[in-house]
C-alpha cells in the first residue's frame, strides 16, 4: 500500500477517547464541590483504576481498599494490549500529548529520536518507591500522575480559573463599557452567572503552597516542548509500572522491512521514542498504542496485529544493569532512612500547627495511606484544609492538615472521610465525627481582649458549634486605665468538650494573629499528644 494516508480511524479514535477520559477527570474534580451532602461515589475512579496507587497502598499497609480491585482491570488490559492506558485513558498524558502538539506546531519536523538510556530512569523511580512503600513511606502520590494532576487542578488550576472568570467579570461590570445603547454586561453578566451557577457554584478556595504546585506543574508541560511527552518518557512511576507489565502483549507493530523505505517519518511521530522505524527492535514497554506511526507512514509498512502473548514478540528491550537496580533499592531504603531520622517522624516531638482533618488516621498510619491527591481539600466547604509544607516532615509533604485562620471544620460536615480514595481518613458517620478530636483550642492572654484589655468580646463563644460551648466565661473584676473598676466575663476552654475544629481561631476579631489558636494537643488520634488535663483550663 502506497499513498499518504489523509487520516488514521484508530488515530481519531484515540483522540476522541483521550478527550472523554480528560473532560470525565475535569468533570470529577468539579464534581466534588457539587455535591456537598452526599459526595459521588464516583469521584475516586480514576484512582480505584490505578495500579500503582493500589500496590503501594498494599505493600505499605497490607490492605487494600474494595475499590482499588478496579485496578485488576488496568493490569489486565495492559497485559493484554500494553500501555493503552498511557496513551487512550490518562488524562495528564493527554494533557502532555496535547502541550507536545502545541509546542511543535508550525516548527520544522523533528529529528528522528533513538532511545535514550534515560528512560530507564522511570523504571528505576518506580521501583524505588515501591521498596519505601514496602517499608511503610507511601510516597507515591508525590509523582503519581493521577494524584499530581488532581493536586494540581485542586490547589492552582480551578481557583486560578475561578479567579478569572471572576474578577474580569467584576472589572467589566464596573467598568460598564457600552458601544452606543448596547452594554458589553449584557453579554459578559451571563456568561458569569454560567460559570457561577454551573460550574464553580460554592466560593473561590485557596491554598498555601499553591504557588510551588503550581510551578511544578507547569515545568512538566514545559518539559514537552524540550522532548515529547517528556515526563511520560522519562519519570512517570505509573507509566514506568505498566511498561513492566507490556513484557508480551497481545497488541504488537509489526515492520515490514520490504516496504519501509527507511524514511523516518514514524520515528519522528511517535511520541514515546519505541523505535517504530527499526524492524525487529519495537520497544514494547515504551509504546503508548497512540497509532501515530501507523498514519503517518506512507508506504503502509507499519501496523498493529493481535498475536498471542505466549508467544515472545520480536522486539527490542530496555537494558537494566543489576547495579541499577540494586541502585534504586538503595536509594529508596535511603530516601525513607532519611524521613525517618527526625524527631517528628519518630514520635518525640509533635507539632502544634499539625492537625489533621476528623477521621485521619494515627500519623504512621495515615502516612502509609495517603497519596496527596488534594480529594479531601477540593470537597472541604470551608477551605480549612490545606496542604503541608514540612509540617508534617518531608515525608508528609502536601498531605492535609486543617490551618483553623483559613477555615474551619464545620459541625455537620464528614465529607473528608467520605471521599478520601484511601481511607488514610476514616469515613465516619457524621455522629462518629461529631465526637472526633482534632486538636485543643489555647487562649493567648496576651492578645484576647478580656483578658488584656478589659473589654468583653464574646465571638468565640457565640460561635462555638456544640450543643455545651466548650468555651466558658468568668467573671474577673478588672482595673481600667481611667482607674475604674469594672467587671468583664474572660472566656475559658473546656478541654474536655473541645474538638479542636477551629471556629473560634477563624472567628476571633483579630485578623492578623488570632486571640486563640487551636494546637495539635489532645488529638483524639494520637494518646501521646494527650495532655493530662484534670480540671485545669486553658
Amino acid at each position: 500500500m502506497s499513498g499518504r494516508r489523509s487520516y488514521s480511524p484508530m488515530q481519531w479514535a484515540r483522540r476522541i477517547c483521550q478527550g472523554v477520559f480528560l473532560c470525565l477527570f475535569l468533570y470529577l474534580v468539579m464534581l466534588a464541590r457539587w455535591n456537598s451532602d452526599e459526595p459521588s461515589p464516583l469521584l475516586a475512579l480514576f484512582f480505584d483504576f490505578d495500579p500503582l496507587v493500589a500496590v503501594a497502598t498494599w505493600l505499605s499497609t497490607h490492605t487494600l481498599a474494595a475499590g482499588s480491585l478496579l485496578s485488576l482491570i488496568t493490569i489486565g488490559v495492559t497485559l493484554l494490549l500494553g500501555r493503552v492506558f498511557c496513551g487512550w485513558v490518562c488524562p495528564l498524558g493527554t494533557v502532555h500529548h496535547l502541550m507536545t502538539w502545541l509546542g511543535h506546531r508550525g516548527r520544522r519536523p523533528r529529528a528522528r529520536e533513538a532511545r535514550s538510556p534515560w528512560q530507564r530512569l522511570k523504571y528505576l523511580l518506580v521501583a524505588g518507591l515501591l521498596v519505601m512503600a514496602l517499608f511503610g513511606a507511601h510516597w507515591v502520590g508525590v509523582v503519581d500522575p493521577l494524584s499530581l494532576f488532581y493536586r494540581s487542578m485542586t490547589a492552582f488550576g480551578v481557583p486560578a480559573a475561578h479567579y478569572m472568570v471572576e474578577d474580569s467579570a467584576t472589572s467589566v461590570y464596573r467598568a460598564d463599557p457600552k458601544v452606543g445603547d448596547w452594554h458589553v454586561t449584557s453579554v459578559t453578566e451571563p456568561v458569569y452567572e454560567f460559570f457561577r451557577d454551573r460550574v464553580f457554584v460554592t466560593k473561590r478556595q485557596g491554598f498555601q503552597g499553591s504557588s510551588l504546585i503550581a510551578a511544578l506543574f507547569v515545568l512538566i508541560l514545559a518539559l514537552n516542548l524540550v522532548r515529547p511527552r517528556f515526563w511520560c518518557r522519562y519519570v512517570c512511576p505509573l507509566g514506568g509500572g505498566l511498561g513492566l507489565l507490556s513484557q508480551r502483549p497481545a497488541l504488537r507493530l509489526e515492520n515490514n522491512a520490504d516496504l519501509c523505505n527507511n524514511c523516518g517519518l514514524c520515528a519522528r511521530n511517535c511520541p514515546a521514542a519505541a523505535q517504530p522505524d527499526q524492524p525487529g527492535q519495537w520497544l514494547k514497554t515504551e509504546c503508548f498504542a497512540c497509532w501515530n506511526c501507523v498514519a503517518s507512514c506512507k508506504q503502509g509498512a507499519l501496523r498493529f496485529t493481535l498475536a498471542s502473548p505466549v508467544k515472545k514478540p520480536a522486539a527490542g528491550k530496555m537494558d537494566f544493569s543489576r547495579r541499577a537496580a540494586m541502585g534504586a533499592v538503595a536509594g529508596g531504603v535511603a530516601a525513607l532512612t532519611g524521613f525517618r531520622q527526625t524527631p517528628l517522624a519518630q514520635g518525640k516531638v509533635f507539632e502544634p500547627s499539625l492537625i489533621r482533618p476528623p477521621g485521619a488516621l494515627p500519623e504512621r498510619e495515615f502516612l502509609q495511606r495517603c497519596i496527596q491527591c488534594g480529594m479531601c481539600m477540593r470537597a472541604c466547604p470551608t477551605n480549612a484544609l490545606q496542604p503541608c509544607a514540612l509540617e508534617a516532615g518531608v515525608e508528609g509533604v502536601w498531605t492535609p492538615r486543617i490551618v483553623p485562620k483559613i477555615g474551619y471544620c464545620m459541625y455537620e460536615c464528614n465529607l473528608c472521610g467520605q471521599v478520601c480514595p484511601t481511607g488514610a481518613i476514616a469515613p465516619l458517620s457524621l455522629e462518629e465525627k461529631k465526637t472526633v478530636k482534632m486538636g485543643l483550642a489555647v487562649f493567648d492572654k496576651n492578645r484576647c481582649l478580656p483578658h488584656s484589655y478589659g473589654r468583653n468580646c464574646i465571638i468565640c463563644e457565640e460561635h462555638c458549634p456544640l450543643p455545651k460551648k466548650a468555651i466558658f466565661f468568668v467573671e474577673q473584676e478588672v482595673t481600667l486605665p481611667s482607674g475604674e473598676k469594672t467587671v468583664v466575663k474572660q472566656p475559658q476552654v473546656d478541654p474536655d468538650l473541645c474538638t479542636g475544629c477551629g471556629i473560634c481561631e477563624w472567628s476571633c476579631v483579630f485578623k492578623d494573629k488570632a486571640a486563640i489558636n487551636v494546637v495539635s494537643a489532645n488529638e483524639s488520634r494520637n494518646p501521646d499528644n494527650v495532655a493530662i488535663l484534670g480540671n485545669m483550663y486553658f
